[in-house]
């Protein structure tokens, strides 16, 4: 069934506001950032200048809350993704009847506001660190990477076991057989099956964890992270700098983004490659057995 010009019209019009919504604060942040005007200011252009983007690399605060915040993302890309390849693991070999109730305990946290997962991973662990004298665990760093595992780690694990369920287990028990030990199954089989999904939840449990504000605001304690530092500048009102540093943002995710993509298709290239010469060489070999 065709659909009626006033039907096209209609989803045009629909498409057109789609994008303006999404990409329009992007394009006026990143037109901000090259004005010259020290409020951030779109129209009229009075100038273009890159002298944002060097006031962003000299402000102290601003630099010192990005290497915390990029610190801290790494730290918990080390615990999130193995914590929830773990938990995606275990998920797998309970029994069924127990799997219901474990999907719970472990998607909990997600479901927990950030609030209150800074606040009691502060109390926990300053009462716990009074009580056994580590002094060394309380620290800003130290708890925002707890705090933020916590429930990064369950997005972690529902990444991982959405490619695990697709897994043949029959790979496993073949390579068992062939005298192949636990270890070697689970290095040579399972993880370079997993290895898509666990770059993924790579990038996923970094990115939530640089952007994450609510649980940071209250783990972090007295130093700062980049969202931190953001946070007291909007308050006191936003600069062309800040315009620089989401214009930076962006074009990094994008560049990343695409590298990406540019890459897995070259996977996918070499992997097609791969399967047309095992195809051929099975044919060559059928072609010769009869002559054998």
């Amino acid at each position: 069934m065709t659909s009626s010009p006033f039907q096209r019209a209609m989803f045009a019009v629909y498409v057109a506001a789609f994008f303006l919504y999404l990409l329009g604060p992007l394009a006026v942040m990143g037109i901000s950032a090259f004005n010259t005007p020290e409020y951030p200011q779109v129209w009229p252009i009075e100038g273009l200048t890159l002298s944002w983007f060097g006031a962003l690399l000299a402000d102290a605060d601003m630099m010192h809350g990005l290497r915390t915040s990029l610190l801290i993302g790494t730290l918990v890309v080390l615990i999130a993704v193995p914590v929830g390849l773990a938990g995606a693991i275990v998920m797998t070999q309970i029994s069924r009847t127990a799997r219901s109730f474990y999907y719970l305990v472990v998607v909990s946290p997600v479901l927990t506001p950030g609030i209150i997962i800074g606040i009691s991973t502060v109390v926990f662990w300053r009462e716990l660190t009074t009580v056994t004298g580590m002094r060394f665990m309380y620290d800003g760093i130290v708890l925002t990477v707890l705090g933020q595992s916590s429930f990064i780690s369950a997005y972690c694990m529902l990444i991982i076991l959405a490619r695990l369920q697709r897994f043949d287990r029959a790979q496993e028990e073949a390579a068992l057989d062939l005298g192949a030990s636990y270890p070697q199954v689970f290095f040579h089989i399972l993880l370079p099956y997993l290895k898509p999904a666990l770059f993924s939840a790579a990038v996923l449990a970094f990115l939530s964890s640089f952007e994450n504000y609510n649980t940071t605001t209250f783990a972090i304690l007295s130093d700062k992270t980049l969202t931190t530092v953001l946070a007291g500048r909007v308050r006191q009102g936003s600069t062309p700098s800040i315009s620089a540093l989401a214009t930076a943002i962006v074009v990094l995710t994008i560049v990343g983004a695409v590298a990406y993509e540019l890459a897995k298709r070259r996977d996918d290239r070499r992997a097609g490659a791969r399967r047309k010469e095992a195809l051929k060489a099975e044919e060559t070999e059928l072609a010769l057995s009869p002559a054998e």
